[in-house]
């Protein structure tokens, strides 16, 4: 039998992590900062970015270091990519994971403001594109490297409108535009693709697609949701990071091009 010990060790690896300083980017660092990666988180915060990178640091006692960066500019990617290689020598792992919510995000769809359906399409998808055009020339040197991007239940089925009725975040009404939606199910087979189109360059690309994640929605939608849902609840953050640091380890190195939906049994209704 094998030794499966060190199945989860990620020590000498460097990740990288978009919209790092973010709910969920942060919880991801620390997940894989905690079985030994070292750490750069990207976000367009700066302060929070670097201030979190300083916290993984002393917390893990692994190299962290925050990078303030505009990922849908591509001059400003092709000046992370050299900067994380000068910095960190390798990169072995990105979660591409950044997401915005632009003003007028919740707008509906015959009121949708063109500019904010391109913002977020130049997020949640050009920016995962640079990123990867940027950073694979050196996986693919190496003929090593790990993909993984993040997507969402709603790239892979509807919404569910009925849930939205007296919903409110943060004070305001809300539902899931078509822009996320479509963006998300573009995230999907775009990692189908780049998993096919990077096989034999020794790189790996894999999904992840989590469920609703509480983050203070109002009672209503809590209620709205947690009714749809086989486990009868909305996802914590940490529950989603599991899937993230088997995904970013030796545990799942005959996997590319694969999706793992981790949403509380929402898309098996």
């Amino acid at each position: 039998m094998g030794d499966y010990k060190n199945i989860f060790n990620l020590r000498n690896c460097t990740a990288v992590i978009t919209g790092g300083a973010g709910m969920l980017g942060s919880e991801f660092a620390g997940g894989v900062a905690s079985y030994g990666a070292n750490i750069a988180l990207v976000d367009i915060d700066k302060d929070k970015c670097q201030n979190s990178a300083q916290e993984l640091a002393s917390e893990f006692n692994i190299k962290a270091k925050g990078y303030c960066c505009d990922i849908t500019q591509e001059d400003q990617v092709n000046k992370l990519a050299e900067d994380l290689l000068n910095d960190f020598s390798s990169v072995d792992i990105l979660i591409n994971n950044a997401a915005v919510q632009p003003p007028g995000f919740f707008a509906s769809l015959c009121d949708y403001p063109l500019s904010t359906w391109q913002k977020v399409l130049d997020v949640n998808m050009t920016a995962v594109f640079l990123m990867v055009k940027y950073i694979s020339p050196h996986m693919k040197k190496r003929k090593q490297g790990n993909i993984i991007n993040v997507s969402s239940i709603y790239g892979v089925v509807a919404p569910d409108q009925r849930i939205y009725r007296g919903a409110e975040y943060r004070g305001n009404q809300i539902n899931t535009p078509l822009a996320y939606s479509a963006t998300k199910g573009a995230i999907v087979q775009m990692t189908r693709y780049l998993a096919a189109y990077f096989a034999a360059d020794g790189i790996r690309v894999n999904c992840i697609t989590p469920g609703g994640v509480y983050s203070g929605q109002n009672k209503t939608f809590l209620e709205n949701y947690s009714a749809r849902v086989p486990l009868g609840r909305m996802a914590h953050r940490h529950e989603i990071t599991g899937a993230v640091i088997f995904l970013a380890s030796p545990a799942s190195s005959y996997m590319t091009g694969q999706n793992i939906i981790v949403d509380g049994g929402w898309t098996i209704w």
